[in-house]
């Protein structure tokens, strides 16, 4: 079995190009989707937006992403599928591939096995896919740390998702933790786990208290972790969804000043984006729009 850092692909360079045990340890490569501009916006709940913004903003994203040392895969647009540019949700990298998962909302069938070919083209295995009843989505699970996942309970992960994905994991010496989410708007609002947290270092996270679950502040704070909270109006413009580069270095949605500058305050270099198009109308952050396939584990930096 590979282990986080242990295989070389693409263009004949060694060491590590795949493997992610961390939401903030140094992003080294990460995939994005050109988004689809044709498509029925309002049946997959985005607001209608201005198609050329929406690909001008995705163009500029990626560049930041690249500015911040990120080497960014960039997958071409599918064709109808407007949700397919928050490729965080059909599947996960692990340390030792791709693990590909079966999404709940009918509109997005197809991405998994899209993800599956960009992951594949980049050079990265995939090593399991669930299966049968199983549902998931990406935004429900964070790491902990590099043997610990925490996995959301929501309408998008079902629990037969968590028992499939917890078996994998155990195979890979990892181990996962659910957590039930609130019902919060229903079933046909998205609330994944992070729309609640967003861990920017080991001991730092971005988190909107009043909709996270107890058992997650309580872990949070057994392990020491600090809580940056996020008020309620930001939490609506996607101020609790931020996409660590590295730790305490972030990138987050423009319009959310207070956030930002607790951020600042806690000692981190903030990035922003514009985003009026391709995250608030589809309701998708930095962390929807990027699928990590490399961080370097701690105490290698690449």
């Amino acid at each position: 079995m590979a282990t986080e850092g242990a295989v070389g692909v693409g263009g004949g360079t060694a060491g590590p190009r795949f493997g992610v045990r961390s939401m903030s340890a140094p992003l080294r490569r990460v995939l994005l989707r050109r988004p689809s501009v044709t498509g029925d916006f309002a049946a997959a709940d985005w607001r209608a937006p201005d198609a050329s913004l929406l690909a001008r903003q995705h163009e500029a994203f990626g560049q930041l992403l690249t500015d911040l040392g990120c080497e960014v895969e960039l997958a071409p647009a599918a064709d109808g599928l407007v949700d397919a540019t928050y490729v965080r949700d059909p599947g996960l990298v692990t340390g030792a591939g791709a693990v590909l998962f079966q999404m709940a909302k009918p509109a997005r069938v197809a991405e998994p096995a899209l993800l599956g070919a960009a992951l594949t083209a980049a050079g990265v295995p995939v090593v399991a896919r669930l299966a049968g009843a199983a549902r998931a989505d990406g935004g429900d699970f964070i790491w902990l740390d590099e043997r610990t996942m925490l996995a959301g309970r929501s309408y998008r992960t079902n629990a037969e998702g968590l028992r499939q994905l917890a078996r994998i994991l155990a195979a890979q010496g990892a181990s996962l933790e659910p957590v039930d989410l609130p019902h919060d708007r229903g079933p046909g609002h998205v609330l994944h786990l992070m729309s609640l947290i967003s861990p920017v270092a080991d001991d730092l996270a971005v988190v909107y208290p009043p909709l996270a679950p107890v058992a997650l502040m309580e872990t949070l704070a057994e392990r020491g972790v600090r809580v940056v909270p996020v008020a309620a109006d930001e939490y609506e413009t996607m101020g609790c969804n931020i996409l660590a580069v590295e730790p305490r270095r972030v990138l987050m949605l423009n319009g959310n000043p207070r956030t930002r500058a607790a951020l600042e305050s806690a000692g981190c270099d903030v990035h922003g984006y514009d985003g009026s198009e391709i995250s608030l109308k589809g309701d998708g952050g930095p962390t929807c729009l990027t699928a990590p396939i490399w961080r370097s584990p701690r105490g290698q930096r690449g």
